[in-house]
């Protein structure tokens, strides 16, 4: 090893391939944190990076000379940067780390003697020792912020007493939520909070439907699927919209119907699930049936024994919904939610392709009659309330507000409840007439028997962000002073959750109009004001500021400040702009098609919540055929061209070039709303970044898409998370209990139910990941369970 020897008096200096080596590393870091900075400081933020840069380039010409004096003068970049950081941000250890963790890395690198005797002349001892002691300072702040680090947190005065475990109630999982009302809760207390560590895997099926298993097909598979368990048989439907029978006990198959469904070109193929219906004075074939949907705009009625086609039903079990919608390629409109069932009755919604074309197929939503198939009634809300229904050979209006989520229902009130849409294209609105308004982004009651309007609630006026409805309404009682009211939970993409009246839409929980950041396009109209809740919490996520900006490194972060200063933002609901908006939450939103589940016996309300920003580019178009030959799927991030409009739009996540987003960790979260108060009974992070980060490191917070079920033993199941986990928690106090390995991403809601011929309970839960999200892909249904004889 070479060394720094003294010659005549003078001291030799250090090798000219390790100082070359060390300046010219100084030196990229210093030009990139110099020339960054000062654009940074061109857009009016911090002054810090330029600075470190500055410092960071006279360490550089140091080493290169093999100065001592370069060590003192990294010292005081990195005793800077610590002031800076904690003036800045505080004792947060997440926001700490892209500040101090490089600086830091090199800072120990420059205090080893060996490598300090490579790069500079021998100085005064001190020199050498004040790298050492601005990395021992920088150290010392980290561990006490880590040691601060919560993972979960109970709000002021929010202990409650544990409910006692109630006797085993109706455990059958008979619709989407549950049932209809969609609470997302199960009556089996087999599994309960202290036996739940024991869980382990019962058993897998595999339905055969992924890109990798059927490369012939094209658009991306996302299996999302929420299954049901009806008289110990489990139903669901693959992302072609294959419908599968299994075995409760087993996982064997029992049948499966293939509707061999034209597959084409649509955006991404995916079903949430299933219905079931039964007429307990029939018997024989189809006299309890399963209805499904397929991607090409099918809705089919299969027996529920056998799988066989109901022949009462349409056509052979089969109805044509793409009747009456006009010039339609089926691709840009099916149905990917199931039918919500109300007697004989069956109300379905549809998806609708976002940011293409003004000219889309309609949102019309329909009924049908569950036995013959006949079409009983459509609520088209780009139409008049007394509009008759069209006649034969007249069209749905086009491109009217759709509603694609799941609905939900109260027989006793004779009323279905609709999460709708907005009108497409999502992020302009010039094109919009006062039809296609008032219903878009609401909650909408319809008469079940007439399909007339009862009553409606806007979450969001003038939709300009595709902050549709994404949620199922969930039913409940509400408690208020005077007894139980018949309610609804309306969660949102923006993070509100409305709490209305079910009877007639007002709201339970003060509802006030604030002002909003107003926009400036051309023909563009915008809403002074929107509606927020003033009683209940909010998982609104905080307004993001420079400081607030996230990356692995400083110069991550660095690019993340210039983004945040070169685009457009006043916080929630900024409108897009020519020069670039941000968008936070982004069209993912806070809360998402998992919606929420509510434990009516504690009065707790679980809500999973997860938001990253999004960068929102408006440009310009000169006519219908000025679309940008990058033009993408509508969730996929790309160009859209939103064609009958002035401008097309980029939606892109707001990442570092890591990949990482542009805020900090955690970016999701479980909580419990406390329904008397209104207020967060706890809220802790829920996952990690272990299955999709770099060397599996675990930031804890992972963002989060699907929903959860409660039990009246007094747990939470979920799976939703970018990690490869389904978890149970303690719904009394929100700790973390148990979770169980997954082949794939659970970006679906489980359901839990006991079986009637063994008398086990089973955790279920689809395992197929989700594209967008990176997650792991998959075909697999998974069933967990307590070891036989531990149950």
């Amino acid at each position: 090893m070479a060394k720094a020897e003294s010659v005549g008096g003078a001291q030799r200096r250090p090798p000219l391939w390790s100082r070359l080596l060390a300046a010219v590393f100084l030196g990229l870091v210093g030009l990139a944190l110099l020339g960054g900075g000062a654009w940074l400081i061109s857009l009016g933020g911090s002054a810090y990076y330029a600075i470190a840069g500055a410092a960071c380039l006279a360490s550089a010409f140091l080493v290169w000379r093999g100065d001592h004096r370069a060590l003192p003068v990294y010292a005081a970049l990195l005793a800077g940067t610590l002031v800076w950081a904690v003036w800045e941000v505080g004792l947060t250890f997440w926001q700490l780390v892209p500040r101090l963790a490089g600086p830091v890395v090199i800072g120990v690198v420059l205090a080893l003697p060996f490598v300090q005797r490579m790069l500079v002349r021998k100085g005064p001892i001190m020199a050498r020792l004040l790298p050492a002691l601005a990395i021992g300072a920088a150290v010392a702040v980290m561990s006490v912020a880590f040691f601060q680090v919560r993972t979960y947190d109970m709000s002021p005065g929010a202990s409650r007493v544990a409910a006692a475990v109630s006797d085993d109630g109706p455990t059958d999982w008979t619709a989407y939520g549950s049932n209809a009302a969609g609470l997302r809760h199960s009556g089996a207390n087999q599994i309960t909070p202290a036996n739940v560590a024991s869980l382990e895997p019962a058993w897998s099926f595999e339905t055969g439907d992924t890109n990798a298993k059927r490369p012939e097909i094209g658009p991306p598979i996302s299996f999302m699927a929420t299954p049901l368990m009806v008289d110990d048989t489990v139903y669901f439907c693959s992302p072609t919209g294959k419908v599968f029978a299994l075995d409760a006990d087993t996982g064997k198959p029992v049948w499966t119907r293939d509707p061999r469904a034209e597959i084409g070109n649509a955006q991404m193929l995916n079903c949430r699930g299933v219905s079931y219906h039964a007429d307990a004075k029939e018997a024989g074939l189809c006299s309890a049936r399963i209805l499904s949907m397929t991607v090409d705009g099918r809705l089919l009625a299969s027996d529920a024994r056998t799988g066989k086609p109901c022949p009462d039903f349409g056509k052979n079990g089969s109805i044509d919904l793409t009747q009456d919608l006009g010039s339609i390629d089926p691709l840009r409109s099916y149905t990917s939610s199931p039918p919500a069932i109300i007697g004989n009755v069956a109300v379905l919604g549809s998806y609708v392709r976002d940011n293409f074309d003004k000219d889309d197929p309609s949102g019309v939503v329909r009924a049908f009659d569950v036995k013959s198939g006949r079409m009983l009634w459509g609520w088209d809300s780009g139409r008049p309330d007394d509009a008759p229904q069209p006649a034969a050979g007249e069209e749905w209006t086009r491109g009217s507000p759709n509603a694609w989520s799941v609905f939900s229902a109260d027989p006793d009130l004779g009323l279905v409840y609709l999460p709708t849409g907005n009108a497409t294209p999502d992020h302009v609105g010039t094109h919009r007439s006062p039809d296609l308004e008032r219903y878009a982004s609401s909650i909408v009651a319809l008469d079940v028997a007439t399909g007339k309007v009862r009553w409606s609630f806007q979450t969001v006026h003038h939709d300009i962000w595709d902050y549709d409805v994404p949620a199922q309404p969930v039913l409940f009682d509400h408690p208020s002073a005077n007894g139980p009211v018949p309610a609804l939970a309306a969660p949102t993409k923006q993070g509100e959750i409305f709490i209305l009246d079910r009877r007639t839409g007002k709201p339970l929980v003060p509802v006030e109009e604030r002002a909003v950041p107003q926009g400036k396009l051309p023909g563009e109209r915008y809403s002074p004001t929107q509606p927020f809740n003033r009683n209940f919490a909010s998982f609104a996520p905080p307004e993001l500021t420079e400081a607030s900006m996230w990356g692995a490194t400083p110069l991550d972060q660095l690019y993340c400040r210039i983004r945040f200063r070169s685009l457009d933002y006043e916080g929630l609901y900024t409108p897009p702009s020519e020069r670039g908006t941000i968008q936070y939450p982004g069209t993912f939103g806070t809360l998402n098609w998992g919606s929420v589940s509510i434990d009516t016996a504690r009065e707790l309300m679980i809500v999973n919540s997860a938001a990253i920003p999004q960068e929102v580019l408006l440009f310009p178009r000169d006519s219908d055929a000025d679309t940008p030959e990058e033009a993408t799927s509508s969730h996929a991030p790309g160009y859209l061209p939103q064609i009958g409009t002035n401008y097309g739009v980029s939606l892109w996540p707001m990442l570092s070039p890591l990949g990482i987003p542009c805020t900090a960790p955690p970016w999701g979260h479980l909580s419990a709303v406390d329904l008397k108060t209104g207020k967060l009974a706890w809220k802790r992070t829920i996952g990690t970044s272990e299955d999709v980060a770099p060397l599996g490191i675990k930031i804890p917070g992972a963002f989060n898409l699907g929903g959860s079920v409660t039990t009246a033993s007094g747990l939470t199941f979920i799976g939703a998370t970018i990690d490869d986990y389904l978890r149970a928690f303690d719904t009394e106090t929100g700790e973390e209990l148990w979770k169980g390995r997954l082949p794939a991403g659970g970006q679906a809601t489980p359901i839990t139910y006991r079986s009637k011929k063994t008398g086990r309970q089973y955790v279920v839960i689809a395992a197929g990941g989700h594209m967008y999200m990176g997650t792991t892909p998959g075909d697999h249904v998974v069933a967990f369970a307590l070891p036989e004889g531990n149950d």
